[in-house]
């Protein structure tokens, strides 16, 4: 079975400002490369062959990946600035639910410093998850005794916290799609993740969580953080 990646890139990335007054977040360089490009490239030595990227914020500034990559193209969210994350998921939910692709999902603002966190032999729908001792208020994953995933929330003690990695079986993604295209316009659907979607709809949605080792995967969210993983800036 072939695959697709959606990279979630239209954010505004402010608890990173200033450097992304001008420069989209997934854009900022780390060790050199742009975040997106490390996971692009990570998913590429997997073998995933198409990807598409949902941009926003600063959004002509990705143009370039569809040059410097084959089979990607840019699709633009335009409530980006005024609708949650979901309306990334909805400005790609016809290419989910026409999919023939297993699917990956991703939050194109990571650093992947080891593309083996892609080298996983995937057969069940999931969401990426590393281990977090003690207590989160990230968002995190309630697991029943076999190991299907029951709540995706913030909010936990040891458990397996989100990485901004899922990927879905074609059946799964072309579900998803449509309970997006559903859930959008909905009361309240302006500040929903998408994740909400997915936790709202777990009686149809089999999942599990993959787990990952943490240090292949960097999620940065602040200039402070940035600058511990790279001494540069």
């Amino acid at each position: 079975m072939s695959e697709t990646a959606i990279l979630m890139a239209a954010g505004m990335g402010t608890r990173m400002s200033p450097l992304t007054d001008t420069t989209p977040k997934p854009l900022i360089k780390v060790h050199g490369r742009p975040m997106i490009e490390t996971v692009i490239d990570g998913l590429l030595n997997r073998g995933v062959n198409t990807f598409i990227v949902v941009a926003g914020y600063l959004g002509d500034q990705f143009a370039y990946l569809e040059n410097k990559y084959d089979n990607l193209k840019i699709v633009v969210n335009k409530d980006y600035h005024t609708i949650n994350n979901i309306s990334s998921i909805y400005a790609v939910a016809d290419n989910l639910i026409s999919t023939e692709d297993d699917v990956f999902i991703c939050e194109a603002d990571l650093y992947v410093s080891d593309d083996s966190l892609f080298g996983a032999k995937l057969s069940h729908s999931c969401y990426f998850g590393k281990m977090v001792k003690g207590h989160s208020d990230d968002w995190v994953f309630d697991t029943d005794k076999n190991g299907r995933i029951t709540r995706v929330g913030k909010v936990g003690d040891d458990q397996y916290n989100m990485c901004g990695i899922s990927w879905f079986q074609k059946n799964d993604a072309q579900l998803l799609g449509q309970l997006i295209k559903d859930a959008y316009g909905k009361p309240g659907f302006e500040n929903q993740f998408w994740d909400d979607v997915v936790n709202d709809n777990l009686d149809k949605l089999d999942l599990i969580v993959n787990p990952i080792t943490p240090e292949f995967i960097t999620e940065i969210d602040t200039v402070e953080e940035l600058k511990e993983v790279d001494s540069s800036y």
